[in-house]
């Protein structure tokens, strides 16, 4: 029995291992913006708005065709009885079973339900621009997680080799040390470069699985995932002409589109609420048969009719709507200035940080090869017991330092040019 148990724990064990140790899903960074355009709920519920906009517009138009519905109707009534009370007039009321057909044209109502029209058909395209301007900022998100999750796989490596490296050092003078070679001082000072390593190693692991979480909700998913991210291809400068960097966020950012769509629509509204003014005709018809009556009706009816609207007076109501619609237009046009001087600034910081990221690769280079060579010789010259710990933990941490900035500058960069490419509206 006890053999048993042993093996069922063994295999539960087992298989709670393997279950842990699922192999990270590997991923580009084309592959990932896919997942998220198609898994991000944003993107999904702009969509959705979308199609309803669409909707909208066939609800709107629905206006220009008939109106047709059928009745069934029956009535008991006393002979010769008329309705007397709560009414001005008295109609007759016969006993009878009746059914049949009624259709309502909208003839004409001068513009106002094609104004309509347009008004819901030009905010649908705006919808549309909207579902563009959600999936770039989507696929912005997920380059930063992205390029942020190999900034942090690039430091956690410098820590490991820090951790191995201050470890060596530390070996190194406690050796020294037992040989009476080297000052207990200097043994504290080597334990105290060790433990910030490995401080700088538990800060790195943690960051680690913070920009794991990060690209797991930027592509959409509740849970957390493990990734094997590839390395992406390092871009050139960014264009110089930043003119035509701010011309073309001015004409392509879907936002900027989606609110331009917006004011249209508004000015469209404002027109059919001008129309509110007018006259509405439309012309009325309906038909049926009575296969039981009163002996006062026949065995089946028809009429066509049109009905002429005019408005006279409704305590200024249409003025105040067409008015509220004049205004609401100017303020989607005030919206849309706002909204170009805003892309225009974004543009210029998202260009001169790509163009600061791109100097800092060659100066964060350098300073990293300064920073190892003045390891090298600060650890010969301790060796050579010319030099003390201090000089050597200095060095330590500085290298340390460049190794840090230099590994982050490359994601810094790739971080900036897809922010531009994102201000500027070309990202897709």
């Amino acid at each position: 029995m006890k053999d048993r148990v042993s093996l069922s724990l063994a295999l539960v064990f087992v298989a709670c291992g393997a279950a842990v140790a699922q192999p990270p899903q590997k991923l580009t960074l084309q592959q990932a913006e896919a997942i998220a355009a198609k898994n991000h709920p944003q993107v999904s519920a702009a969509l959705l708005a979308a199609l309803a906009a669409n909707q909208v517009t066939t609800e709107v138009r629905s206006a220009f065709f008939p109106n047709l519905y059928g009745s069934v109707s029956g009535a008991g009534a006393i002979n010769d009885s008329r309705i007397a009370a709560g009414l001005l007039n008295n109609p007759s009321v016969y006993n009878r079973f009746a059914a049949g057909f009624a259709v309502d044209q909208l003839v004409t109502d001068f513009g106002r339900t094609r104004n309509l029209t347009a008004s819901a058909s030009l905010r649908a395209q705006a919808q549309q621009e909207t579902v563009e301007a959600t999936h770039a900022q989507v696929l912005v998100q997920v380059d930063r997680a992205y390029f942020a999750a190999l900034r942090a796989q690039s430091v956690l490596r410098v820590a490991q080799q820090t951790v191995a490296a201050r470890q060596l050092i530390v070996d190194q003078v406690t050796a020294l040390a037992q040989s009476q070679l080297k000052s207990q001082l200097d043994v504290s000072f080597a334990a105290v470069n060790l433990a910030e390593a490995k401080l700088l190693l538990l800060s790195a692991q943690n960051e680690i699985k913070s920009t794991s979480a990060d690209l797991s909700a930027a592509l959409g998913y509740r849970d957390q995932q493990t990734f094997d991210l590839a390395e992406e291809p390092l871009p050139g400068s960014a264009p110089s002409d930043l003119d035509q960097l701010v011309a073309g966020a001015l004409r392509d950012r879907p936002e900027l589109i989606s609110a331009r769509y917006s004011h249209e629509g508004a000015i469209r509204f404002a027109d059919a609420e001008k129309d509110l003014l007018r006259p509405t005709i439309s012309a009325v018809g309906v038909a049926g048969g009575i296969p039981a009556h009163a002996a006062q009706l026949s065995d089946r009816y028809s009429a066509v009719g049109v009905n002429v609207n005019i408005p006279v007076f409704n305590g200024h109501l249409f003025t105040a709507r067409r008015a509220e619609a004049d205004l609401r237009a100017q303020q989607a046009e005030q919206e849309i200035r706002n909204l170009e001087n805003n892309i225009a600034r974004d543009v210029k910081v998202a260009w001169l940080n790509a163009n600061t990221a791109f100097q800092r690769l060659s100066l964060t280079a350098e300073l990293l090869q300064q920073a190892s060579l003045a390891l090298e010789l600060a650890q010969t010259r301790y060796e050579l017991g010319l030099g003390s710990i201090v000089e050597l933990s200095q060095a330590q941490l500085n290298k340390t330092s460049a190794e840090i900035a230099a590994a982050g500058a490359k994601y810094e960069y790739q971080i900036e040019r897809s922010v531009l490419n994102y201000q500027i509206g070309a990202l897709h």
